[in-house]
């Protein structure tokens, strides 16, 4: 197999992990804003002896993909808020998004900082669920790469897939 072939394959598999992570957003009902499904962006590089697939995404898209373990939640994640909460101001605009916002009879908008710190709480107490969208995305396309790419460069699904979450966690660890 040359490089052009194996080039080829994998624009084929990162459109395909693209289009059906997006997909699983939507379906999922986890992309309220947009910006996460129009963020992720993966690059695949092929060398002579190795290939490289390069992941990027909005910092927050690992903890919808791997889900968040709250006080009282055990996901299979190594992400938790059990000793702290998160800012319950960071959800104002996805409430206003989900229409959530509460309003009284006469339909005026009441203070949503109420609101605010109980879905913060919540989500300290319960955490938030794994939606697995890049995850499950990642493992379908790869399914389908051809035996000859994978033996040539010794590929792994999962070797690859927690090198490509890496990348967004030093991503995210970098800005800050």
């Amino acid at each position: 197999m040359d490089q052009k072939n194996t080039y080829d394959y994998l624009l084929e598999f990162r459109d395909l992990v693209i289009k059906q992570a997006k997909d699983n957003l939507a379906q999922q009902g986890k992309n309220s804003s947009g910006n996460l499904s129009e963020s992720i962006n993966i690059d695949v590089k092929v060398m002579e002896n190795s290939i490289g697939i390069y992941v990027d995404m909005e910092d927050y898209g690992k903890f919808v993909d791997q889900g968040v373990n709250g006080k009282f939640s055990a996901y299979a994640t190594p992400y938790s808020f059990k000793n702290k909460m998160p800012p319950p101001s960071k959800l104002d605009k996805w409430i206003v998004r989900r229409g959530i916002a509460p309003r009284d009879e006469n339909g005026k908008l009441l203070p949503r900082k109420i609101l605010q710190f109980l879905i913060a709480r919540s989500i300290f107490r319960n955490g938030i669920k794994p939606s697995l969208f890049f995850t499950k995305a990642f493992e379908e396309a790869y399914k389908i790469l051809p035996d000859e790419l994978i033996d040539k460069y010794g590929l792994d699904a999962e070797g690859l897939l927690l090198e490509a979450l890496d990348q967004v966690i030093r991503k995210i660890e970098s800005n800050g």
